[in-house]
């Protein structure tokens, strides 16, 4: 499978925070430059290798609630910009909010049905 193949998910910009928890180390309050049903990439982050796995906490915030999706992943690639990360698990309440990040946020949401359907 070649690296756009790979990649094809719909990915959207959204600006929010993250946390990662890895075995040795918590990064808090990281930036994310997009986002999908499958992943998300993680800017400043240049110290972790691929392969490496995480507790992903996304935090959301709105004008009178808080919410944090929760879901596990792994470093799928690593660049001088930051870290890739792909989704491994993800409760049904975190899912179903991703996807409507995910279906909200992008250009053209009716191409997004596939993606669902393989997460």
């Amino acid at each position: 499978m070649t690296q756009a193949e790979r990649r094809r998910n719909a990915r959207v910009e959204f600006k929010t925070t993250v946390k990662l928890k890895f075995s040795d180390h918590l990064y808090e309050h990281c930036a994310i430059k997009n986002l999908s049903v499958k992943g998300l990439f993680v800017l400043d982050i240049t110290d972790r290798q691929q392969g490496e796995k995480c507790e992903i906490s996304l935090q959301l915030t709105g004008s009178s609630s808080e919410l944090v999706l929760i879901m596990k992943g792994v470093i799928a690639r690593t660049t001088p910009e930051g870290i890739g990360i792909h989704f491994e698990e993800i409760n049904f309440d975190s899912f179903y909010h991703l996807k409507n990040i995910v279906y909200y946020n992008s250009e053209d949401p009716d191409t997004l049905a596939e993606d669902y359907l393989e997460a």
